[in-house]
């Protein structure tokens, strides 16, 4: 039987979601709760990849077992094994060709930044004080949607057949001190909505141009754009599933 797992985390104390041999993940932490408390080795494959110190406020992953799970009490036990930055929303049961990640029709993300120095949300946004002009950055994120070739916001030597994305929306708005990036789009590439940030606050700051911001799309070159903004303001909010209720 496969199930999803839906689930939260703060990744600040995490090397992304992704297994790594030497530091600590998500998807180890997750992984070795699930196989102690169904004293059975679990196998998980999650929806997507984040970075260190990224955050997600919906993250989904699947596993197969071989028997009926009672999914209240395994949610229960799962958020009193788990440290208190990996928070079990719920699991469900899905058909058995169900898949995580290559389902998954459309994400989310949103990135945020504190105009006010706060030291209560330190490491859940970034600190950045200029003055950005948010009109001018919201115009440039409408030529994004486009767009298909996203090669210049890429993580260089990344391992990909493509560099097509299909973006749904992305824009900017302020609420009280933070101002707030969302994006979403069918898949993302390695790094992408950080470089995307960066490029767009070098507008916000009137470095570059709108017209220049096109430009540096169609030359599909990442020494081209921005730079990339820190991970730590960084948050996947939600995955789109078309057989799971919203």
């Amino acid at each position: 039987m496969r199930y999803f797992i839906h689930f939260a985390y703060n990744g600040t104390q995490y090397h992304g979601w992704q297994y790594q041999p030497n530091a600590s993940s998500v998807q180890e932490t997750l992984q070795r709760a699930l196989s102690v408390i169904l004293n059975s080795a679990v196998a998980l494959m999650g929806a997507g990849r984040t970075d260190t110190g990224v955050h997600a406020k919906q993250m989904f992953a699947h596993f197969d077992f071989q028997s009926t799970i009672d999914s209240v009490v395994l949610i229960h036990k799962l958020n009193s094994y788990l440290p208190k930055d990996i928070a079990i929303f719920d699991i469900i049961l899905v058909h058995d060709e169900a898949h995580c990640r290559f389902d998954a029709s459309r994400r989310t993300y949103e990135y945020r930044i504190n105009t006010f120095k706060n030291p209560f949300v330190e490491e859940l946004s970034w600190y950045f004080n200029q003055k950005l002009d948010v009109p001018l950055m919201n115009e440039a994120s409408q030529l994004l949607l486009q767009h298909t070739n996203f090669q210049c916001f890429s993580k260089v030597n990344t391992d990909v057949n493509t560099f097509d994305c299909t973006i749904f929306e992305a824009y900017w708005k302020k609420e009280n001190d933070q101002l707030i990036f969302t994006i979403s789009a069918n898949r993302f590439l390695r790094n992408m909505v950080r470089a995307i940030v960066g490029t767009l606050i070098n507008i916000g700051l009137h470095k570059i141009t709108v017209l220049d911001f096109e430009a540096i799309i169609a030359s599909k070159s990442r020494e081209k754009a921005g730079f990339s903004v820190p991970a730590h303001g960084l948050y996947l909010t939600n995955v789109y599933y078309d057989y799971l209720s919203p």
